[in-house]
C-alpha cells in the first residue's frame, strides 16, 4: 500500500523546479496534492515561463497519486482562502503544507543594499516571506485538526551554513533565512497539536530554469560540468520531492520540528536515492569547497 494513500497535500508554488518535484514524489507515494501557482495554460505569471500547475497536477496523477491543478495567487488572501475552503470541503482535512513559492528571479547579486532595485528588492520579499504567512494563515486551521500534520518550509541552505555565509545579497539573505526562523516559530505553535514544521533546503537544484541557463537538458546535463565542475553535485527535483515524502510518511516526524533539514541529509537517513540512483550531499561538499579547500573528489558526494 502506497504509505501517502489517504494523505491530502497543498503544495504552494508547484508549478516548477523544487515544488514540481515534490507535488509528483507526494504523488508517487499515493498523496492527493493541490498544486498551486500563477502559471497555467492561458495565463502566465512574471516569471515568464512555459510551465504550468496543470502540468505539475497531470504529472503528480501519472506518478500514482491525485493532482488538482488551482490558480492561486498566495499574495493575495481571498484566493488563498477560497483554496483552503474547497480543500476542506472537498476533503475534510489537510495533512501536508508545502511552501515552497519564492521570487530568485528578482534578487541582485552582488550588489550593496543602496545600488539594488528597491522595488524589485521588496517584491522578492514579499513573494518568499509574505506568501509563506498568508498560506499558513489559513492553511494551518484545518491541518491541526487531527495530529500528525506537517508543514514543510522551503529555503535555500541550511541554519548552519547560512549562519556562517553571506548569501551575496542582502534581501535574498534576509528571506532564505527568515523562512528558517518561521519554520522554527511554526514549530512552537504547531507543537501542542502534535503537528510538526521544519524547514528544509535542496542541494544544487537541477530546476528547469537551472538547466536553461547552462544551455542543457536532464538528459544531457553533465556536460554543463564542463563549464562548471562543481555542478557535479546538483539534484532534480525528485530529490528533494522524495525527502518531503518520506518526511510525511515518517510516524516519528516529530523528532524533526523546528529544524533545518537538507536533502542530501535526509537522504542518508532514510535511504532514498535521487532518479539516478545517486545520493548527492552538496550542502556537505560546499562547505568543504568554501572552508577547507575543493576536495580531491566529488564522487562521495553523490
Amino acid at each position: 500500500m502506497q504509505p501517502l494513500k489517504k494523505k491530502i497535500a497543498i503544495v504552494a508554488g508547484g508549478t516548477r523546479g523544487a515544488g514540481r518535484g515534490i507535488a509528483i514524489e507526494l504523488g508517487a507515494a499515493g498523496a492527493t496534492v493541490y498544486v498551486t501557482g500563477r502559471t497555467t495554460r492561458t495565463q502566465q505569471s512574471d516569471y515568464n515561463r512555459k510551465e504550468t500547475i496543470e502540468e505539475s497536477a497531470e504529472l503528480v496523477t501519472q506518478a500514482g497519486g491525485q493532482g488538482i491543478a488551482v490558480q492561486v495567487d498566495h499574495l493575495d488572501p481571498e484566493q488563498v482562502r477560497s483554496l483552503v475552503t474547497r480543500v476542506e470541503q472537498e476533503q475534510g482535512q489537510l495533512d501536508i503544507l508545502v511552501n515552497d513559492i519564492g521570487a530568485e528571479h528578482f534578487a541582485e547579486f552582488d550588489k550593496p543594499l543602496w545600488e539594488v532595485d528597491l522595488e524589485r528588492g521588496l517584491r522578492l520579499l514579499r513573494l518568499a516571506l509574505d506568501t509563506h504567512l498568508i498560506t499558513s494563515h489559513f492553511a494551518l486551521s484545518l491541518l491541526i485538526q487531527k495530529p500528525g500534520g506537517l508543514v514543510v518550509e522551503l529555503t535555500d541552505g541550511t541554519a548552519d551554513y547560512n549562519h556562517q555565509h553571506y548569501r551575496q545579497a542582502l534581501i535574498y539573505d534576509l528571506a532564505k533565512n527568515s523562512i528558517i526562523r518561521m519554520a522554527w516559530a511554526l514549530a512552537q505553535e504547531l507543537q501542542p497539536h502534535h503537528c510538526t514544521a521544519v524547514c528544509l533546503t535542496p542541494g544544487w537544484l537541477r530546476s528547469e530554469m537551472m538547466l536553461d541557463s547552462f544551455g542543457v537538458s536532464e538528459a544531457n546535463w553533465q556536460d554543463a560540468t564542463l563549464k562548471e565542475p562543481h555542478f557535479i553535485i546538483s539534484e532534480t527535483p525528485h530529490y528533494v520531492g522524495r525527502a518531503v515524502a518520506h518526511l510525511a510518511g515518517d510516524p516519528e516526524v516529530t523528532r524533526w520540528n523546528g529544524q533545518s533539514l537538507s536533502s542530501g541529509q535526509l537522504a542518508k537517513l532514510y535511504g532514498f536515492t535521487d532518479l539516478d540512483g545517486s545520493q548527492p550531499d552538496a550542502w556537505r561538499y560546499i562547505q568543504e569547497v568554501t572552508e577547507m579547500g575543493k576536495p580531491a573528489d566529488a564522487t562521495g558526494y553523490r
